[in-house]
């Protein structure tokens, strides 16, 4: 008797433990492709990477070339029935094909048969005890005149009223993509998807493994949203909006970009310590910023003498090595090294060898 209760506790145990199955049924944006197309990613592909396996397990059933009509009439929507279950969960992505109005095995209608197949894959997922979740589709690296063009907006529309109609979760992918576009801008966006060398330009529509990340990222910051179990099984960040993103708290501070070559101060060493050094003080003009971060070079036999420190400072060894001394107790160092000096402590560093030793130092102002 007491075996069989083991038993029966241990069954019980193992079906809680089981993890929640994600089913994608999809087009080429989300599919899953394998090393011989490295670098082409789905997005799709990289959701498993955001989750615990233990928690949510990634069922991609993504095709490139496929519409809401040619999925179904292929018998793929047939091959996820067969294994969904009560508690798992579906993403529904079409768009991109379905406005292929020139293949008629693929085109669907956005004011009619889009819609009627969408709930289709809607009804399946219900009628498995399982949870619909409609994605619209990804959107195109498709700039004209400066503008991004919104190549899915009749498709788009279409599933956002059949979300609000029938009550089924929705997870706006084509205007969180297009925001994310648009904050990367035409030429910035372009490493995120393929690029075609023959053509001398990005593929619109593919991704590249870190345009598949970061689209990943994205459906999931929407899907925690709609799905709450997904945010305990997050195992990496999902910090990914780019809500107002692009243009900085405050114009008058603005985030900037520089060269070290535009920076160089020769300077012999601080503290009292022997020269020539060159110092690259990073941002010092910059209105507001609460640290100071620069890189010193060491040129051979130059340091930074013996000094009390008066605020939190790091020094990180880029190149070379040193000889530094912490509260007086000596230390070698070189590339790699990471050097905490709290304040109220003594410290200095002096180069050694025959090569420059080159240092990154961070402090508040």
């Amino acid at each position: 008797m007491r075996r069989l209760l083991l038993l029966l506790l241990l069954s019980c145990s193992a079906v809680h433990a089981a993890p929640v199955r994600l089913f994608i049924a999809g087009d080429s944006t989300a599919a899953e492709y394998g090393p011989d197309r490295a670098p082409q990613a789905g997005w799709g592909q990289m959701l498993q990477s955001y989750l615990d396996p233990a928690r949510f397990e990634v069922h991609n059933h993504a095709k490139g070339g496929r519409s809401t009509r040619s999925f179904i009439d292929e018998g793929r929507l047939d091959a996820i029935a067969a294994e969904l279950r009560r508690g798992d969960v579906l993403l529904i992505q079409f768009g991109h094909n379905d406005a292929k109005f020139e293949d008629p095995t693929r085109y669907t209608d956005p004011d009619s048969d889009y819609p009627q197949l969408l709930m289709r894959y809607v009804q399946l997922a219900r009628d498995k005890g399982a949870t619909p979740v409609l994605v619209t589709p990804v959107a195109r690296l498709l700039y004209d005149f400066g503008s991004l063009l919104d190549t899915h907006a009749r498709y788009t529309l279409a599933m956002q009223q059949l979300a609000a109609r029938e009550h089924v979760a929705l997870i706006d992918l084509n205007e969180r993509s297009m925001r994310w576009i648009r904050a990367l801008g035409e030429h910035g966006a372009r490493p995120y998807f393929l690029f075609v060398p023959e053509q001398n330009k990005a593929d619109g529509t593919h991704f590249s493994a870190a345009g598949a990340t970061a689209v990943a990222c994205l459906v999931l910051r929407e899907a925690v949203l709609v799905l709450p179990t997904l945010q305990p099984a997050l195992v990496r960040d999902i910090d990914c909006d780019v809500t107002g993103a692009g243009q900085g708290d405050d114009p008058a501070r603005p985030s900037q970009v520089v060269h070290e070559d535009t920076l160089a101060r020769a300077q012999p060493g601080p503290h009292g310590g022997a020269g020539p050094t060159t110092a690259y003080p990073f941002f010092a003009d910059a209105q507001g910023l609460p640290f100071v971060l620069r890189k010193r070079v060491l040129h051979k036999g130059a340091g930074i003498g013996l000094h009390p420190q008066h605020k939190d400072e790091i020094y990180y060894i880029v190149s070379g090595q040193g000889s530094y001394v912490l509260d007086g107790k000596q230390h070698d160092v070189r590339a790699g090294h990471a050097l905490l000096t709290r304040k109220g402590s003594a410290h200095a560093l002096q180069q050694v060898g025959e090569e420059d030793l080159v240092v990154l130092l961070a402090y508040p102002r």
